[in-house]
């Protein structure tokens, strides 16, 4: 009877630790939506975009923004902004690319097809050679 306490003891108490764990999830979870939404509305401004950035060492950039109607040419270090110029919105090449990129959905949807179509293909490969081994064994009974 002490070992039946002892075992439901123990199962009580993984059985809480999870719950427990599942409870912080949630919580950090939530909270990182929270704060990706919070800092997204206050430093998302509209009037300012990085158009473009290009790493030349491991911690300098060169990238193009744009300021309202205008594009320019910046350096970033670990401590510094340079301005090196402004740039004529003609000499650039402005192609939207985010329009074109497929949204997690699409790419998911998509690997799941595969998948699915993957497996279908295993399960009928497996299943011809299955219907094969019984004619095997079906056209050696009939000849004994």
């Amino acid at each position: 009877m002490l070992l039946y306490a002892d075992r439901v003891d123990s199962i009580a108490s993984f059985f809480t630790v999870l719950v427990i764990f599942i409870f912080i999830l949630v919580i950090t979870y939530f909270t990182t939506r929270y704060i990706a939404n919070y800092q997204k509305g206050k430093f998302g401004g509209k009037n300012i975009k990085v158009i473009e950035s290009a790493r030349l060492t491991t911690n300098k950039f060169l990238q193009i923004v744009q300021i309202g109607d205008e594009y320019f040419a910046i350096a970033l270090g670990k401590d510094e902004v340079t301005f090196i110029s402004k740039l004529d919105k003609d000499n650039l090449n402005l192609t939207e690319v985010d329009a074109d990129l497929p949204g997690f959905k699409e790419i998911f949807e998509k690997a799941k097809a595969k998948l699915v179509k993957k497996n279908d293909d295993l399960s009928n490969i497996k299943s011809d050679s299955n219907n094969e081994s019984d004619l095997e064994s079906k056209k050696s009974e009939n000849q004994e």
